[in-house]
């Protein structure tokens, strides 16, 4: 849910906010309407009357509002006005219409719509623009008792609420690999083995074949500094004597006696 945000003079930026006097009366008909067709429960039931007495009441004054309103429109937007204002029209009632501040609108409506058919009401100017802003003020509290439940909210996860959980992904190659792919996959392993050359500075990538259906997935691998490389282990003579150790020179079984004159001599 999208919360209007507050300006810097402190005043919600909704679709009430800064309008013209005929956009007020007309901002204020909208609400009715939308009390009347959305406000179904018993207790409001006296809407859908006030409504229909409402627009008999000032049918002359929210025609003339309306054709004042279509001038204020072409004169700022020019000839693409009718969209703009159908669009702006379309906000307001949904707007009114917003599910989870119903209660508090509809029984506000249900208070301003029999107000407006009081004789003492002259001027639908005047009472609009006292009407609106109380409307307005049911909006504003669910707003901020969301903004308060947001935060009330956050803090709550932050203190009790579960950790986020570490996510180890592998990445696997295709089933497929041929022998090709896996003597080039054994080169590359090679090339970056302890006796091969020192690592590069560049990253290595490596396709390693797996079991799934996916595509191949470069995995990048980062470059050992050479002061942490492991040296490469001496290589075994190819010519001459091999010396074996002390502890490997005697066969298996020959802490049992030695041999003396091709037989066994007596353990002592």
């Amino acid at each position: 849910m999208t919360i209007p945000m507050v300006g810097v003079d402190g005043v919600r930026q909704t679709v009430n906010t800064g309008l013209s006097t005929a956009q007020i009366v007309w901002n204020l008909r909208s609400a009715l309407n939308v009390a009347a067709l959305n406000c179904m429960t018993t207790e409001h039931g006296g809407l859908l009357a006030n409504y229909t007495s409402f627009l008999d009441r000032y049918a002359s004054k929210l025609s003339a509002t309306n054709r004042a309103l279509t001038s204020e429109f072409r004169a700022e937007y020019g000839p693409g006005y009718r969209d703009v204002q159908d669009s702006y029209m379309t906000r307001v009632y949904n707007y009114f219409a917003l599910p989870p501040a119903q209660s508090r609108f509809c029984d506000i409506a249900l208070v301003v719509s029999a107000e407006a058919l009081a004789p003492e009401v002259e001027d639908l100017d005047i009472f609009a623009a006292e009407a609106l802003p109380r409307i307005e003020r049911e909006f504003e509290t669910f707003f901020r008792a969301y903004e308060q439940y947001r935060t009330d909210l956050a803090a709550w996860d932050a203190r009790y609420g579960p950790r986020t959980p570490e996510v180890r992904t592998t990445f696997y190659g295709t089933p497929n690999a041929n022998a090709a792919d896996t003597a080039s996959s054994g080169a590359a392993a090679a090339s970056r083995s302890p006796g091969g050359t020192s690592p590069s500075a560049e990253q290595d990538v490596i396709f390693v074949p797996g079991t799934g259906a996916q595509e191949p997935t470069a995995i990048e691998t980062t470059p050992v500094p050479a002061s942490d490389a492991v040296p490469p282990s001496e290589p075994l003579p190819t010519q001459g004597p091999i010396i074996l150790p002390e502890e490997t020179l005697s066969s298996p079984g020959s802490s049992y006696g030695q041999v003396q004159d091709g037989e066994p001599a007596e353990s002592e």
